[in-house]
């Protein structure tokens, strides 16, 4: 073109404009979205998204109506009906480009929603998520699916990529004796990019990538890697041509460079990188060599650990403690902190990964996968101690970021937040099994462990298997929580390789990864002798979790003469203290200790009896049946200890006394009616109720502890039992009785518990 400039060198012009023009840390253009799935009404389906060229899908976890809504005006409808998840739609292909979707309805795009980074996500397809829209849709718009590719729009092309478009990342073991290592701690990092593993080049890697890194893996730190020590070992394997590092240069057609992270991403998805395959005859990574890392595993996973031995204890963390409650996997649950001696929760309000990302490492795990609002592992009962928590995600505990006083931001527990931590992958789920069952969430527990030198696939012995055993293996498994343990099994087939016991004796806490870092017998010994009796499970997504009001109950003890005329139908259900027995009725009274009890539901399923209403009890004096014979249990205790008076509770009408707003009671006893305690609702016993007392006649006066315990013998799973023993101090002077203090066990810190029993002590000294 004589005169002016030539096309090339004009294009060339172009796009280095727009090179220059495409701000840091943008997405370089807006998604496409469409509908897919079987055929169906206009208007719903599997949400697809186009991004870089490829469709993908978005995951249900985090995903809520306030996502649809966005979805369906996207896709030119009016609203939004509802959303699907569990792969309503059928299951997609290809990669899951969104994950965490935490929309607030008004974006112009589902890629302006807060989300884990494109490509990030620890979801499978068994979790698409779909939408139902309606309304009419505006001209031109496509909302079923199409040909692949005819929708979607024109980008420029990246120059510095805002992140990386991943599926995955691991360590690949360089030495030998770290193959052997579970989990890996150290190795060259790699990504998965479109189905494939690829190798990162370590030019200008930094502490701050590792860091990122060894989160996404599940670590909360990192450690210094001697590179010079691994600069003479890549030399000397590159020359070497049977080396499978030689080989994997030579193989490797897409390499990450120049990789940018500041430390306190929770993805490696967020970190500025160049992506881009080697130039013809060029070296994938020129004067470099695969970056390297080394992370330091948490105290769930020490160091060191060998199979079959439990963790070590770590020291606590400095700042305030936390801990997570009611997650159905490790690494997960409703975040509680401990201030001013009280656990307590916090409130979701701006709640965000860096902040998660933050209580995952102080726990000792990586970095955050979800961030969770809405109480979605299950509401609080205490009080809630923070709000609008802002962290920038290098801070050694919570409690080192900036937040609000909940009491200022008007939250409830509704509002309770909690996370999903990365935890180190680990060959635990390979460990055990079951068999026989009806689907994959029950069966005969089959165990491998090691047998005469050799490691052998047996069953577990069923004598003393109870849900805390059942617990471990179902986390073990990844199933969630147990349901039901099960000492005999003669229903279920097991594995005709595996009919041999080769583990008895299993005691857990219900808190161990795996069943073999529990304690068990050394020779097996098995007295049911196995078969019939070898141990099942049967395991389930969501469970209950009941908590006493223990306000409640310090507001309203007090002490009643009741006349032994009245008591007769309580002495029939053995609600009163034996010396009852040999008094002469109907004369005389008993010293009644009342309160009302109020127990809620704070878990995600409901709480229903173990058994069907075919085996209740029918009680003829007070003309109701007993669907659980021992519901809660009442003990009155010396400060040493000892047991000096005590009563129970039948769960003669277990029913949702009330609910929250917006929840409706789905329980009532009347007219022999279903028994249970919905999610988020309560059942009340008034303390004017028979057997809602604790017979005190031969307590002398001094100085007890009251406790009530809920579900005392386990007959119903719950997701935490920690939470079942709620504790009071309380005096009794002969005449009145003064109760303070009460809390569940574990709404206090240690030493707060500690202080109120030696406070105890010494009134009692000084009376």
């Amino acid at each position: 073109m004589p005169g002016g400039a030539s096309p090339t060198l004009l294009l060339l012009l172009l796009l280095l404009l727009l090179c220059r023009a495409a701000p840091s840390g943008q997405e370089p253009a807006p998604v496409q979205l469409r509908l897919a799935g079987p055929r169906g009404p206009a208007g719903e389906g599997r949400l697809e998204v186009l991004y870089h060229g490829r469709w993908g899908t978005v995951c249900d976890d985090g995903f809520d109506f306030h996502g649809a809504t966005v979805a369906c005006r996207q896709l030119g409808y009016a609203a939004a009906v509802t959303w699907t998840h569990s792969a309503t739609y059928g299951q997609g292909e290809g990669p899951i480009w969104l994950d965490n979707v935490q929309c607030a309805g008004s974006e112009a795009s589902l890629a302006d929603c807060v989300h884990n980074g494109w490509g990030a996500s620890d979801c499978h397809h068994g979790e698409d998520a779909g939408v139902v829209c309606s309304g009419p849709r505006q001209p031109g718009s496509s909302p079923r699916a199409a040909a692949p590719g005819l929708l979607g729009e024109v980008t420029p092309p990246s120059c510095q990529a805002p992140g990386l478009s991943l599926e995955e990342v691991r360590l690949k073991p360089i030495l030998a004796r770290a193959k052997l290592s579970v989990p890996v701690t150290e190795g060259a990092v790699e990504v998965k990019h479109a189905g494939r593993w690829r190798q990162v080049c370590d030019a200008a890697w930094t502490r701050n990538n590792s860091r990122v890194v060894c989160g996404m893996l599940g670590f909360p730190q990192e450690k210094r890697v001697n590179t010079n020590f691994y600069r003479k070992l890549w030399n000397t394997k590159l020359k070497d041509p049977s080396s499978s590092l030689r080989n994997l240069s030579r193989q490797n057609s897409f390499w990450v460079h120049r990789v940018q992270c500041r430390g306190s991403e929770p993805h490696l998805a967020r970190c500025a990188a160049q992506v881009s395959p080697p130039a013809p005859r060029q070296p994938a990574c020129p004067r470099g060599m695969h970056a390297v890392v080394s992370c330091l595993p948490g105290p769930a996973l020490p160091a060191g650990e060998r199979k079959g031995k439990p963790p070590r204890k770590a020291s606590p963390p400095k700042g305030l403690p936390v801990r997570l409650r009611a997650g159905a996997h490790a690494g997960e649950g409703r975040v509680e902190v401990l201030r001013d001696g009280q656990w307590g929760t916090v409130c979701d309000k701006r709640w965000d990964l860096l902040a998660a990302s933050v209580v995952c490492r102080q726990l000792g795990y990586g970095t955050a996968k979800q961030a969770l609002a809405g109480a979605r592992m299950g509401q609080g009962l205490g009080p809630i101690h923070m709000s609008e928590v802002r962290c920038t995600g290098h801070e050694r505990s919570l409690g080192e970021c900036r937040f609000q006083d909940a009491e200022q931001s008007g939250c409830r527990h509704e509002a309770d937040a909690a996370v999903r931590c990365h935890v180190p992958h680990t060959d635990f789920q390979s460990q055990v099994r079951l068999a026989g069952g009806r689907s994959p969430e029950e069966g005969v527990v089959e165990v491998l462990v090691p047998v005469r030198g050799t490691l052998k696939w047996g069953a577990v012995c069923g004598a003393q298997w109870g849900l805390n055993e059942a617990m471990v293996v179902c986390r073990q498994l990844g199933l969630g929580f147990a349901s039901h343990a099960l000492q005999e099994t003669w229903y279920w087939a097991g594995s005709p390789e595996a009919s041999e016991v080769v583990m008895s004796g299993v005691r857990c806490t219900g808190t161990e990864l795996a069943l073999q870092q529990c304690q068990r017998h050394g020779p097996v010994h098995c007295p049911t002798g196995g078969g019939r009796f070898s141990a099942g499970v049967t395991c389930t997504t969501h469970a209950p979790d009941l908590v006493m009001n223990a306000q409640l109950v310090q507001e309203t003890a007090y002490l009643e003469d009741r006349p032994l005329g009245l008591l007769y139908c309580a002495h029939e259900e053995r609600c009163l203290s034996q010396s009852a027995d040999h008094m002469q009725w109907p004369y005389g009274h008993r010293r009644l200790l009342r309160f009302s009890s109020q127990i809620h539901n704070l878990g995600r399923a409901d709480f229903r009896p173990r058994m069907g209403r075919h085996a209740w009890t029918w009680h003829q004096c007070h003309q109701h049946f007993h669907s659980i014979e021992v519901f809660t249990h009442y003990d009155l205790l010396t400060l040493n200890g000892s047991k000096v008076a005590e009563g129970h509770k039948a769960s003669f009408c277990l029913e949702d006394t009330n609910c929250p707003e917006g929840l409706q009671r789905r329980f009532a006893c009347a007219n022999f009616g279903e028994q249970g305690v919905s999610v988020g609702c309560w059942d009340t016993y008034r303390h004017d109720i028979d057997c809602q007392w604790v017979d005190i006649t031969d307590v002398p006066p001094g100085s007890y502890t009251f406790q009530v315990v809920v579900n005392p013998k386990h007959e119903v799973a719950e997701s935490d039992f920690s939470n079942n023993v709620m504790r009071c101090q309380c005096k009794y002077d002969g005449q009145r009785i003064w109760m303070h203090g009460c809390h569940t066990s574990d709404a206090y810190g240690a030493d707060v518990v500690s202080e109120l029993e030696r406070w105890e002590r010494l009134a009692n000294n000084l009376v």
